[in-house]
């Protein structure tokens, strides 16, 4: 009897271990609040060159990284005390709403319909859309020329390929994959034609291939990458918007876009205004 009833407690706490685990771990408490206590969980892109880059060695690059870095430090949290955290597109919203990061800078484009979800601050980078195709490609040069049933490429969770088809090029094909590399893999491979998003990451991967592929055409869509915190948190929202103000004024915005794109061709923009709504 002892023996029956040991291995029923035993099994029930093995039980509440799996739903504990199971809950995801996240925070209730504000991206400000977390900072006080000295840390913070950052969601970025692990597989975006340029922008947030997961090395071999397992450390961080990139000017999302290093924009995120420096609001940080604003807040009051150093380089070794931030946690980064993988934040695919289609998971950004359930990730900020559920705790697990504290705010995300992973080329989040604030739309009317995410900020129904979530709350931004900024933005800090504003490009647009263009495509990504072979080198020895010469008949796309632009959205328009996707026409003629060529198979585009883009990720789950984001609009590029669709406003594509929308706009521009009705018979286009539409492939999704999880990430942008994935998209690339298969650009390389020759099982897509062309991948479309925004501008700044195309030029990363291309930069990242040289001799293989390229950036075409000019940009037709207008993105503006903000910072997404939870819906209500003004105060870390407000908190965000001045140290991204402070990074621009200092000139350590324009710094980290040199240092991450200077070698690919882009002309740095002027620095947006930040909408502080």
């Amino acid at each position: 009897m002892r023996i029956t009833q040991a291995l029923r407690l035993a099994v029930g706490a093995i039980a509440l271990t799996v739903v504990a685990s199971g809950c995801g771990g996240g925070s209730d408490k504000t991206a400000t609040e977390n900072a006080a206590d000295g840390k913070l969980t950052i969601g970025i892109k692990y597989d975006q060159p340029g922008l947030g880059l997961r090395e071999k060695d397992g450390s961080f690059s990139g000017f999302d990284v290093d924009v995120a870095t420096y609001v940080a430090e604003k807040l009051g949290v150093s380089p070794e005390n931030i946690t980064f955290k993988e934040a695919p597109s289609a998971q950004r919203e359930t990730l900020i709403q559920n705790g697990q990061v504290d705010f995300i800078a992973a080329t989040y484009s604030i739309t009317d319909k995410r900020k129904e979800k979530v709350d931004f601050a900024g933005p800090y980078f504003i490009t647009g859309q263009s495509l990504l195709v072979r080198s020895d490609n010469t008949d796309i040069t632009g959205a328009e020329s996707l026409s003629g049933n060529k198979k585009l490429c883009s990720v789950k969770g984001s609009t590029p390929a669709q406003n594509v088809k929308d706009t521009y090029a009705k018979d286009v094909q539409l492939q999704e994959y999880d990430t942008y590399s994935l998209c690339v893999e298969a650009l390389k491979a020759g099982a897509v034609d062309a991948v479309t998003t925004d501008d700044i990451i195309l030029r990363g991967y291309a930069a990242q291939n040289p001799g293989a592929l390229k950036v075409v055409g000019d940009t037709f869509t207008v993105e503006k990458y903000g910072i997404g915190v939870k819906k209500g948190d003004t105060e870390s929202r407000q908190k965000i918007n001045d140290a991204i103000e402070d990074m621009i004024t200092s000139g350590a915005w324009q710094a980290a876009l040199e240092k991450n794109f200077g070698s690919t061709g882009i002309q740095i923009p002027e620095p947006p205004q930040l909408d502080r709504y």
